[in-house]
């Protein structure tokens, strides 16, 4: 297994449309830097946000999620409460190949402020926009801002094919198109 560089990243997003839209390069000016880096690619954020409230007492339980328990904004910036998060998506599109796993971490942005982004892997021959968690661990508000970086994907390619794909296991979060909840 190896972490793949940035030519082979640009080459499976132009002929393959791994990661779309694509951003060759790093953009950084005034924003929190997207595109691709040396070994990864920085994702966005879109300005899709599900932010976490507590107004109906619910118990969190991940085979029975109280979609109410969310409240829906549409916005350049959202405002995470203090010790809350929020579910967001990804603006790219992502199609892994067979023989690829990702691994995605929080910019060093965002963690220096205890705003910390959870995201599991994609599987291989998973597709969709990636729902994202993204936890305030501080006590005050805290600003994420969308369209721009919120993680770095890591690429890990096999040298040879798995045997069952997430495609082949008819995976619940395949081809997810929103911010998408717990399923069971």
């Amino acid at each position: 297994m190896s972490v793949k560089n940035d030519r082979w990243i640009t080459r499976m997003a132009r002929e393959h449309g791994m990661i779309e839209p694509f951003q060759e390069g790093q953009k950084r000016e005034g924003v929190i830097s997207y595109g691709v880096s040396s070994y990864g690619y920085d994702i966005r954020v879109a300005d899709e946000f599900r932010i976490f409230t507590n107004v109906n007492t619910a118990v969190v339980d991940p085979k029975d999620f109280d979609p109410a328990s969310f409240v829906e904004v549409n916005a350049d910036v959202c405002v995470i409460p203090p010790n809350s998060f929020a579910l967001a998506r990804t603006v790219e599109y992502f199609r892994i190949p067979r023989n690829v796993i990702t691994i995605c971490v929080g910019k060093s942005t965002y963690a220096r402020c205890g705003i910390i982004v959870n995201v599991t892997p994609f599987e291989p021959e998973w597709e969709g926009f990636v729902t994202l968690e993204i936890s305030n661990t501080t006590p005050l508000p805290a600003k994420v801002y969308a369209n721009e970086g919120i993680a770095q994907v890591l690429f890990l390619e096999s040298d040879e094919e798995c045997e069952t794909s997430y495609a082949d296991k008819k995976g619940k979060y395949q081809a997810q198109q929103g911010v998408v909840l717990p399923r069971l």
